[in-house]
């Protein structure tokens, strides 16, 4: 399964970064594992979504088996931690 992740770029969730779980025509089911659980994801409209495709190993590595609200919520954490400390993404 292809990993990507998403930071929104418009609503009361501006700015919050999360798994892209379903890619659908017009619009992508978002998860964080927090607010949004893999049973509850959030469906957004594509264009209020910036893709994150270059995702540094580490955050992959968290989500390269099954995936569960823990996993998601730890990939996104070790992603914020590898981009706001300026490693590579």
């Amino acid at each position: 399964m292809k990993i990507e992740f998403a930071k929104s770029l418009s609503g009361h969730d501006r700015n919050q970064i999360y798994l892209i779980l379903k890619d659908e025509e017009r619009s992508v089911q978002l998860v964080n594992g927090t607010t949004r659980p893999l049973a509850a994801p959030k469906r957004k409209n594509r264009r209020h979504i910036q893709r994150i495709i270059n995702i540094p190993a580490e955050a992959a590595e968290c989500l390269a088996g099954e995936w569960t609200d823990i996993t998601v919520k730890r990939a996104i954490k070790v992603y914020r931690r590898m981009t706001e400390s300026g490693g590579n993404h």
